[in-house]
């Protein structure tokens, strides 16, 4: 394994690829050392687009894959406190749970905050990069090819759709009976009977969306308990497609007449300006020992130390940082955390301990594999879900730049956790005052007087859902603000 080296080189030049949130984060932390300012360091970002926002920003979907999965009626599924940059929080009387296009607004006005603008190149795409004896070559769009020290993957992993392996399914996408999710935009003439594949929060979403809009919705959730709510039904994970509309699920159950499958099923990661000497492309060999070769399992990239930096022996460790491939965390702040400890990690290559990140790596797949991912597709699924851990990694990647001084050791509140493990009552709430026409009431002025006003008000939204379950006390919160100083 190839030890990072300091660089004593009079300029470090920095790339990366992207404008979406997490390259935002990168582009801020990177811009404010003083490394940057002095001059000595020169950073530069890539985004295909003609604006920030990546995923956020919206799309027609005529590209194939779509540029994004954006549909019409997204909303965010953590309240924004939460989601949001902790050092940006988002305006005062923002929507808990806002639209997309509100969170779009949101990004560029971090952008422009920041002054990030001037830092990248718009409508121009990175189609290659390889490291060449002690650079990054990197050619983009315009044909040029460029030299870099290091660089900062940040290109989004919402694009290219991931399709299920399953007897049957193919026929039904070539014969336009099933459409990924990416495609989809709004309810549209797809039939009266309509099977959504997927348990995320886009397979939720479309489910309850069609059901307004076609007969019968059928919705496929992997391992879950088949149940017939009217014109709903819930049904597991489909086994096989017939020809002629019939589908075959888990249990032996059989849904006949299907008009069109939507599959909200989720992406694979996909990098497509890395050739296969840089990373590749397959499942993870078995391991220990760690594999000299970077891997991308179409699941997660492998192995990773403090899930960012590459430890593999082809080009220097702290050369390259892969950003946010982590799921079920709140992305934001996650981003402002790992870009943080790329700055550190740019900065002191040595401050990296190659072996201990190793050891860590080896033994995270050891708990994986012993908590029952008995496959190298199941570890690879298992390797990117981080929703217990996000907080403790937060807090270590803070811990790991402070120790430069050049930044203090915050810590993660306990306010974020508790919100973050309430937000399916948070939301359910929201919805009920949204449709009350209530909503507005709630965040009225919130924020003003800085972030513990949201604090208090989601606390006050708890209690509402909380009271809202006991008969006779459904509006008490609500209906009587004052008691609580609320501004609801």
């Amino acid at each position: 394994m190839m030890n990072c080296q300091a660089n004593h080189t009079p300029s470090k030049r920095i790339c990366v690829i992207g404008a979406g949130a997490a390259s935002l984060a990168v582009l801020k932390y990177l811009s404010q050392t003083s490394y940057f300012q002095s001059g000595s360091w020169s950073v530069i970002a890539y985004e295909s687009r003609s604006k920030v926002g990546g995923i956020w920003c919206p799309a027609p979907p005529t590209d194939n894959p779509p540029l994004t999965p954006l549909y019409d009626s997204l909303t965010t599924n953590l309240p924004h406190p939460v989601m949001g940059y902790t050092e940006y929080p988002f305006p005062p009387s923002t929507p808990l749970f806002p639209v997309a296009a509100t969170v779009q607004t949101y990004l560029e006005s971090y952008a422009s905050h920041f002054n990030l603008i001037p830092l990248i190149r718009f409508n121009v795409t990175v189609t290659h990069a390889t490291w060449i004896r002690n650079h990054w070559r990197v050619t983009i769009s315009t044909g040029e090819a460029l030299e870099f020290d290091n660089l900062v993957v940040a290109n989004g992993h919402y694009r290219l759709p991931n399709v299920p392996d399953i007897p049957g399914l193919d026929h039904w996408i070539t014969t336009n009976m099933a459409s990924h999710s990416a495609w989809y935009r709004r309810p549209l003439e797809f039939g009266r009977k309509i099977l959504v594949v997927g348990g995320g929060p886009s397979g939720k979403d479309i489910a309850g969306e069609m059901r307004n809009h076609v007969r019968t919705v059928i919705h496929s959730v992997s391992g879950s308990v088949s149940q017939d709510d009217g014109l709903f039904k819930q049904r597991g994970r489909p086994l096989r497609f017939y020809d002629d509309g019939r589908v075959l699920f888990e249990q032996g159950i059989i849904e006949e007449n299907i008009d069109h499958c939507i599959l909200a099923t989720g992406f694979q990661m996909d990098l497509p300006f890395f050739d296969d000497d840089t990373i590749r492309i397959g499942n993870v060999p078995l391991h220990p020992p760690l594999p000299p070769d970077l891997y991308n399992s179409r699941y997660h990239i492998f192995p990773l130390a403090k899930y960012l930096f590459p430890l593999q022996s082809h080009y220097p460790v702290c050369s390259v940082a892969f950003m946010t491939l982590l799921y079920r965390v709140v992305p934001f702040p996650i981003a402002e955390a790992q870009a943080r400890a790329i700055v550190r990690a740019f900065a002191d290559p040595a401050s990296l301990d190659l072996e201990q990140e190793a050891d860590r790596v080896l033994s995270r797949s050891r708990a994986l594999i012993a908590a029952g991912a008995s496959s190298p597709v199941q570890l690879a699924k298992a390797w990117r879900v981080c929703e217990a851990e996000q907080w403790d990694y937060r807090d270590e990647l803070f811990a790991y730049a402070a120790e430069s001084g050049d930044c203090p050791a915050t810590k993660v509140t306990a306010w974020e956790k508790e919100m973050y493990a309430n937000k399916f009552i948070l939301r359910t709430a929201w919805v009920e005052l949204e449709k009350e026409n209530e909503s507005q009431r709630w965040v009225e002025g919130i924020g003003e007087g800085g972030i513990q006003e949201w604090v208090e008000m989601m606390y006050r939204l708890l209690r509402y859902a909380r009271d809202s379950e006991e008969p006779g006390e459904q509006r008490r919160e609500f209906n009587e603000p004052s008691r609580q100083g609320s501004k609801a």
